[in-house]
């Protein structure tokens, strides 16, 4: 399946929760393929811009964008070009490995889940627990769980927010070769301050000021 061209772009983009900032003032224009990593402070709004351009979150000011081979797609339908992954993505617990990702797949009307689900596994390296439930994995295999999840459609676009929090070496080092798969037919953002996760990056976003907390 080929990939879609996909552009990201922010322009002005800006979020308050509440009285208190969230992320501070940014624009940037960033193209597939090839990967990208936000770079900040914590709390510097990270999560916050990834939560943005999934369309998850409505910024207070300013605008984002997702164009797929040049055209602009609305925030309500970026769940069907992008996937996203971070380290509050839940899954049920009583559910298999496998079970969870079916019904996700299902969900997205998936025309053959069953595949879409094989192939997620094997790219993260975690077929071989497919049959266990969730409640029994170790917090290494529930983040590899969320980047099969990010990428079971296939999509354009990969938004992950700190990949490598609960990786151990093999998966660490499973996860630098699976961007280096990917990095040639997607656009792969990756929201980290680890430096072993941001250079792997060809290019970065640098989130100033000091985020929440920050009334400014």
């Amino acid at each position: 399946m080929s990939v879609a061209r996909a552009e990201l772009t922010g322009s002005d983009l800006q979020h308050r929760y509440g009285h208190r900032l969230g992320l501070r003032q940014v624009s940037f224009a960033i193209r597939s393929p090839g990967v990208v990593a936000i770079r900040g402070a914590n709390g510097a709004g990270k999560s916050t811009l990834l939560r943005v351009l999934a369309g998850l979150l409505r910024p207070t000011h300013g605008r984002a964008t997702l164009r797929i081979d040049e055209r602009e797609v609305p925030p309500a339908a970026r769940r069907r070009w992008v996937g996203y992954a971070a380290p509050d993505l839940a899954f049920y617990l009583e559910f298999t490995v496998a079970e969870n990702l079916h019904f996700a797949a299902e969900t997205r009307g998936d025309s053959d889940p069953a595949a879409s689900v094989r192939q997620a596994l094997e790219r993260v390296g975690l077929l071989s627990r497919a049959a266990d439930r969730v409640s029994a994995l170790s917090s290494g295999m529930l983040q590899r769980l969320r980047l099969a999840f990010a990428l079971l459609h296939d999509p354009a676009v990969l938004l992950l927010d700190e990949p490598g929090s609960h990786l151990d070496e093999e998966g660490r080092s499973s996860f630098e070769q699976l961007v280096a798969r990917e990095r040639g037919g997607r656009l792969v953002v990756i929201a980290t301050n680890e430096e072993r996760e941001w250079t792997l990056a060809d290019h970065s976003i640098e989130l100033q000021g000091r985020g929440l907390g920050d009334p400014s």
